[in-house]
């Protein structure tokens, strides 16, 4: 039955596209900020894409039984699902990395890490989020800001396929172009010529032509190392001074620079937001997140790495354990009193009335599009954005008695600094409406009680280039390392979706739900 649906939901319509009225689309947006000024205006110029307005059979192009059992649902930016019919382009800035910020999470609290960054490295960029993650409305498309809900996620334009150059000064950079699906990178044999932080690690032995997409696709390296010696001549014939030893100096040279890139990106979500990342650890997925994952840990000291079942499939999975989610807001400019007993109680009161009217109007609006379990399995959660008097910026904290307490907290995280006595102002109220919905399984393996589990017998051995050495490296498959195993670097696991690298001064331990656990080596 489920081949079937997919098949009946792959060869519905495509989907059309209209225009607005007036040849563009605009995304609204401000709320409430100083008097009703709206924070930004954000007009796309392009057409935008609209969803057929059906349901059931029509909507999904499946016939008999199986159309009365489905609604086709959308992943939005903000982390939850709504129906396709209710889906719009706004919603879609995000959509994809979405899912995988919720997996991350879902993982993190099976497995009992309560600090985690999602790593998200696909063909063209990187996706981080620091978790849990936190709803934001400043969001930027194009350098345009757009206040839509959504996961508040930095992107950085770092992937398998971005494309090594040189800048006017002779430098070496790698991105944000990239070499895309098609041609792709140079090792993939379809046409492309340049090189790509893909064949670099090619290069360099850690992926494998043999057990790439699990044997199923073979990587040509003598593409690659065309690609490079054409780069190399062309560095060196350019007058621009670069010069590179062989083709291991340049993919060392591109991995360091991807590595760097990405770390920045981690940076942002991690330091620069008054987190220490030596708390945190990085889960990481995506095809390509297994290759770098365990360097950037060691350079930001992160506690460590998780690799989950499946890496190039993750998001997929969080789609699966995603709500269906109403978000509602007012806008609300208003002094928040000193905290006398009455007045302050009479003001608290009056938000909580104001809360249950937002509730009840999305709970209304999610029964009115088909939700009836809307108003009693629908789970509400509270938050304010709160500012000091005279600021143009504000936080958002969680609702609660003590929220101006959260609220100074927050700015001195932020900002490092906070104001006693100062007024402070409420701009907006937001509550967001959860429907729960079935959740898939995690498999758990049961570990047996002995010293350590040894490791299956290498798929190979091959030399795998770390830093500046030569090293003999094993190559394991994925699914032959049961849970309990630990294999030492320098190691490389394969599997049909991604590569994980373990290097010479990290342990891979597999725990009993079949993650990839990486740490940094005792003795290292």
């Amino acid at each position: 039955m489920c081949q079937r649906l997919i098949s009946a939901l792959a060869t519905a319509s495509p989907l059309p596209h209209s225009p607005s009225k007036t040849g563009v689309n605009a995304l609204s947006l401000g709320e409430g900020q100083g008097g009703g000024k709206t924070r930004a205006q954000a007009v796309a110029a392009s057409p935008s894409p609209t969803l057929p307005r059906k349901r059931g059979r029509e909507q999904s192009g499946a016939s008999g039984d199986i159309a009365d059992q489905i609604r086709l649902m959308f992943m939005m930016s903000s982390g939850g699902l709504t129906a396709a019919e209710l889906f719009q382009g706004k919603d879609a800035i995000l959509s994809g990395p979405a899912g995988g910020v919720v997996a991350a999470r879902k993982l993190g609290e099976l497995v009992g890490v309560g600090k985690a960054i999602s790593f998200d490295m696909g063909g063209t960029s990187t996706d981080v989020c620091l978790l849990p993650a936190a709803t934001t409305r400043d969001t930027l498309v194009a350098g345009v800001p757009v206040a839509v809900p959504v996961l508040d996620i930095h992107t950085v334009g770092a992937g398998g396929g971005s494309l090594a150059r040189l800048d006017a000064g002779g430098a070496l950079r790698v991105g944000p172009e990239s070499a895309g699906a098609s041609p792709g990178p140079a090792c993939y044999g379809r046409g492309g010529t340049r090189p790509t932080t893909t064949d670099a690690h090619l290069i360099l032995g850690r992926l494998d032509p043999d057990y790439f997409l699990g044997g199923q696709f073979r990587l040509d390296r003598k593409a690659a190392e065309q690609a490079f010696r054409d780069f190399m001549t062309h560095a060196r014939d350019s007058g621009s001074g670069a010069r590179f030893k062989n083709s291991f100096e340049l993919a060392r040279g591109i991995i360091k620079i991807s590595n760097a890139t990405m770390e920045r990106a981690l940076r942002v979500i991690s330091v620069e937001r008054g987190h220490d990342p030596r708390d945190f650890s990085l889960i990481c997925f995506g095809g390509a997140g297994g290759l770098h994952a365990a360097d950037l840990a060691r350079g930001l000291g992160l506690r460590g790495v998780i690799v989950p079942r499946e890496p190039g499939a993750f998001s997929a999975l969080g789609i699966l354990c995603s709500e269906i989610i109403r978000d509602v807001s007012e806008s609300l400019l208003v002094r928040v009193p000193e905290r006398r007993a009455a007045p302050f109680a009479v003001f608290y009161s009056t938000l909580v009335r104001r809360f249950e009217r937002l509730e009840a109007r999305a709970r209304r609006e999610l029964a009115a599009d088909g939700f009836p379990s809307a108003d009693g399995s629908a789970v509400s959660v509270r938050s304010l954005e709160v500012r000091y008097v005279g600021q143009s910026y504000e936080l958002s904290v969680p609702f609660s008695p003590n929220f101006e307490r959260r609220f100074q907290g927050e700015h001195e995280r932020a900002h490092g600094y906070f104001h006693v006595g100062r007024a402070t102002e409420i701009v907006n109220l937001r509550a967001r409406l959860a429907i729960p919905v079935a959740q898939p399984a995690m498999r758990r393996t049961g570990l047996k009680p002995v010293k350590r589990v040894p490791p299956p017998k290498p798929l190979r051995v091959k030399p795998v280039w770390f830093e500046s050495r030569l090293l003999p490296t094993p190559f394991f498959e994925r699914d032959s390392l049961p849970a309990g195993v630990i294999v030492k670097g320098p190691a490389v696991v394969v599997e049909y979706s991604a590569t994980t690298v373990v290097p010479p001064d990290f342990t891979c331990r597999v725990d009993r739900y079949l993650n990839l656990r990486l740490e940094a080596s005792v003795e290292s």
